[in-house]
């Protein structure tokens, strides 16, 4: 309890009049917008993800970075570029979520880009695979102020890690959490607050208890069990999880699958946060890994004016009218509601 405490203490200490001032605005343009089904958005966004850059070192099946598989340009987001960024947005920001694809660490500058947005008093989140978290990358970590590191662990043993986590090298996670653990205690800090993530998969799913005493023992504060996208789900797919409670899809009468929640006519994702991919691109959400449904360059223009432009309108009319329509939306089971 003491640990969520201090988690919740850190992000409460960021809150500013102006950014609860944004919050009920956005949030009363979206619940506006879904009763009048027309777009209206009168605040900045409360959330931002920001793609340090789209390299890994994994090979992971479901995942287009891993896969090699992007028909844009690959690349690592540049500190000044960076900076301009945050200097627009950060006076309305609660998070600052540094993933979107790729693995964070492999920028060189990317921990110099946290301690950034952290004397900017925003509250900070990264995911990594955990493979670049040495000694030095520790310290430096907890050093930069990052609030939330969220640690991909899917898996207890290297056998299971591997089945989706190729190329990995699970001792090397581990050790890694072991090393902001330590670095943590030495230098009397309460952040990061270190999160196992474990993405629930057919071949991981009997090592659930597993993970949990694993994070006991090395000290994490928090795991979190997340359910698996997966593209070609249709025909069933070996990655699906038998227990129905982790899957996000099930076996229709016809035989074939399909995504167990109902598509709603609104994604509070499009009112409250956005994605801006490592080279300026703004685009909708965490869907969008292709980056097909560019809103606005932030080379050309600044955010608001994308933000607020007819084409983020006329996306957000798109979503009142019927998510099903676009297909990045048709495989989502995220952003129905404000607090998903």
């Amino acid at each position: 309890m003491k640990i969520f405490l201090n988690d919740s203490c850190n992000f409460l200490a960021k809150i500013t009049l102006r950014r609860v001032w944004n919050f009920a605005k956005v949030l009363a343009s979206f619940y506006l917008s879904k009763w009048t089904r027309r777009p209206i958005q009168w605040g900045m966004p409360v959330t931002v993800s920001i793609e340090p850059t789209t390299a890994c070192n994994l090979r992971c099946p479901e995942c287009p970075s891993g896969l090699r598989a992007f028909s844009r340009q690959t690349g690592n987001l540049k500190e000044d570029f960076f900076r301009r960024m945050t200097d627009e947005l950060h006076r309305d920001l609660f998070y600052l979520i540094f993933y979107f694809q790729g693995e964070p660490y492999i920028n060189p500058k990317f921990l110099e880009m946290v301690k950034y947005a952290h004397d900017r008093r925003i509250f900070t989140i990264t995911s990594t695979n955990g493979h670049f978290l040495n000694d030095e990358n520790a310290r430096r970590t907890v050093e930069s102020g990052l609030d939330r590191l969220i640690i991909s662990v899917d898996g207890t043993t290297q056998a299971t890690y591997e089945q989706y986590r190729i190329g990995g090298n699970l001792e090397q996670v581990l050790q890694g959490a072991r090393n902001v653990i330590r670095w943590k205690r030495l230098l009397k800090s309460r952040r990061p607050h270190v999160v196992f993530q474990f993405l629930v998969v057919k071949p991981n799913e009997h090592q659930i208890p597993d993970v949990f005493r694993l994070a006991r023992e090395i000290g994490v504060d928090e795991v979190k069990l997340k359910t698996a996208q997966v593209y070609d789900y249709q025909h069933g797919n070996p990655l699906i999880p038998t227990q129905d409670r982790y899957a996000r899809y099930r076996r229709a009468t016809d035989g074939t699958w399909q995504v167990k929640n109902s598509l709603a006519y609104q994604c509070w994702k499009l009112w409250h946060s956005c994605v801006i991919t490592w080279d300026g691109q703004v685009v909708p959400c965490c869907f969008d890994k292709d980056a097909k449904y560019r809103l606005g360059d932030l080379k050309n223009h600044p955010f608001k004016s994308i933000w607020q432009a007819p084409e983020y309108d006329k996306f957000r009319n798109a979503i009142l009218k019927g998510r099903d329509q676009i297909d990045i939306c048709r495989n989502c089971t995220e952003g129905c509601s404000v607090w998903a």
